[in-house]
């Protein structure tokens, strides 16, 4: 029995006839409410069970564990809360079970031994607590094993040396310490599966030695002045930093890309000529002359340069770095560092930049189509942005998020998403763009910061906790979502959502865009799960919100 993705509510009937013959009941990605009754252990026949992506509440029911015929359980992003019973130790066939993204809290039972036939366990996004039980490492068939964003604390357990099968283990932001496991999930994994657990050592790239010895090198030393260096700095301080910087990344990745300072004060890299770069762009944009202004923000204009080559290029200027405005320099700084390292379709194309005694600027490709806010402002524009390719903006700022949040390191939060900051080429691909205030995560810090962003599309966690984390981009992106979808920023809905404890319902029609022609049957079911999943997205509680590399996941399939 498949219901997977439709509108059904409501909650799931205890008359149900669960002595039935059906062998797999899925039920995933609706709107279905209330808790598992307690009955679903007469169930003697199922294989698989999958009520994911709903709303269900309460706890696992114990009865559960009497189902013993499951290969597969998955009850993830939904809002159960409680103990994992130690009854689901019970299901000796079970191959494959996923409680992720939901309210689970107390310690991972310890009567795990019996499930010996599981290959993928994935318990994260929970409130799970205490130690890591040793009985985990009896599952001798496990291959992956997820465990981030939970409490968990202590050292691993010496069992998981015997986990030979294991291929993927991933235990980010929690509280452990002590070894990393000397087994083959770590082989070749990346700091992106340990990080968040201030606590662990090993000789691991990205770890303290377990000596406690810290070695620091050169290149770090280096970096590290870049990051933390007060904004305060002069002009001239932040030119020379600058240089450091790209010297810095050019030796580390073996690029052509130097850094250059004239006589006159003009600083570029050489993969323009500097000079060359410097006056066509003054003279494209005639000394920058707003009549070539194509945006304006708080840190200065955007101009539209066509050099003599046919090169069409986009220049955002900064205001003077020269007189003390510690804001600009920080923009400044930040944006080239962000956009140095980072190389994906979906993130604006940084070619270069200049900082001159007179004028600063960074370079960027020229996108036709300009920010999506415009388009969707303007009704015949809107018209030929039709659903699928809204669905296609959708779905490469979701790319852009897990890309940068899950592949960059460290991870960069962009903290501005907003229609406003999303570009779109002359076939409406999306292109992330403005990084000025985006945030390389400190590992090791709180990551507390400033409020900063655009209002509306803003986490409301910021406003008391001032901690910056990715779930502050996920929020933002569920905002943005819902307003390509109905044109217009959905403060009323989250407005209603805030002020109740449920999610709210609402009528597909009343969530599309009247200007376009209604969808077909196929795309508007697209567009029911894409609002079901921006609606994850801006849950009020941050763990609650899926990973982006999860949604764009979801939205690739």
């Amino acid at each position: 029995m498949d219901l997977t993705r439709n509108k059904f509510s409501g909650q799931i009937s205890s008359i149900w006839k669960w002595r039935s013959q059906i062998e797999a009941i899925r039920v995933a990605g609706n709107n279905i409410t209330g808790v598992i009754p307690p009955e679903i252990g007469n169930f003697k026949q199922p294989r698989e069970l999958d009520l994911s992506s709903n709303h269900i509440s309460g706890k696992i029911p114990n009865e559960l564990g009497e189902s013993t015929s499951l290969l597969e359980l998955a009850l993830n992003q939904n809002q159960l809360s409680g103990a994992i019973p130690s009854e689901l130790g019970s299901l000796i066939n079970l191959e494959y079970m996923d409680l992720s993204t939901n309210r689970l809290s107390e310690p991972i039972p310890e009567d795990t031994g019996d499930l010996v036939k599981l290959h993928y366990l994935n318990l994260s996004h929970n409130k799970l607590n205490k130690a890591i039980p040793k009985q985990l490492g009896e599952l001798v068939h496990l291959s992956q094993l997820d465990l981030a964003h939970n409490l968990l604390k202590g050292n691993f357990p010496i069992e998981f040396a015997k986990l030979e099968s294991l291929e993927e283990l991933i235990i980010s932001h929690n509280n452990l310490s002590g070894p990393i496991p000397n087994s083959k999930a770590f082989q070749h994994a990346s700091i992106e599966t340990l990080r968040g657990n201030k606590g662990l050592c090993g000789n691991f790239s990205g770890l303290d030695p377990c000596s406690g010895q810290k070695q620091v090198s050169k290149k770090g030393t280096k970096i590290m002045l870049i990051i933390l260096l007060p904004v305060s700095v002069t002009g001239a301080l932040l030119r020379m930093l600058v240089v450091l910087f790209f010297r810095f990344q050019a030796r580390k990745r073996g690029s052509k890309r130097e850094v250059e300072m004239n006589s006159e004060g003009l600083l570029a890299t050489s993969i323009f000529d500097g000079k060359t770069l410097y006056k066509e762009i003054i003279q494209a944009t005639k000394n920058f002359h707003d009549m070539h202004c194509i945006g304006e923000g708080g840190f200065g204009k955007v101009y539209k340069a066509e050099l003599p080559s046919g090169n069409t290029l986009a220049v955002k200027k900064f205001h003077s770095l020269n007189q003390g405005e510690t804001a600009d320099q920080k923009e400044f700084l930040n944006e080239i560092r962000a956009l140095t390292e980072i190389r994906h379709r979906n993130i604006v194309k940084f070619y270069d930049f200049c900082s001159h005694l007179r004028h600063s600027f960074l370079v960027y490709e020229y996108l036709q189509m300009g920010n999506l806010d415009n388009v969707l402002s303007n009704d015949e524009a809107a018209r030929e942005l039709d659903w699928n390719k809204r669905l296609n903006v959708i779905k490469g700022v979701a790319n852009a998020l897990s890309y940068m949040h899950h592949e960059c390191l460290p991870p960069i939060i962009h903290r501005d998403i907003s229609s406003k900051n999303v570009l779109l080429d002359s076939e409406f691909e999306a292109q992330v763009s403005d990084f000025g205030i985006a945030k390389l995560l400190n590992l090791d810090s709180s990551n507390q910061s400033m409020l900063a962003g655009t209002y509306g599309y803003i986490a409301p966690e910021l406003a008391y906790t001032m901690k910056v984390t990715e779930k502050c981009n996920v929020y933002s992106f569920g905002v943005l979502a819902l307003e390509i979808i109905n044109r217009k920023h959905p403060s009323d809905l989250i407005s209603r959502i805030s002020s109740q404890s449920a999610d709210t319902e609402v009528e597909m029609n009343n969530m599309l865009d009247q200007r376009l022609s209604p969808p077909t049957d196929e795309v508007e079911d697209k567009l029911a799960f894409t609002v079901t999943l921006a609606f994850s997205c801006i849950r009020m509680n941050p763990q609650s919100r899926p990973a982006m590399q999860f949604v764009s996941q979801l939205l690739s399939n």
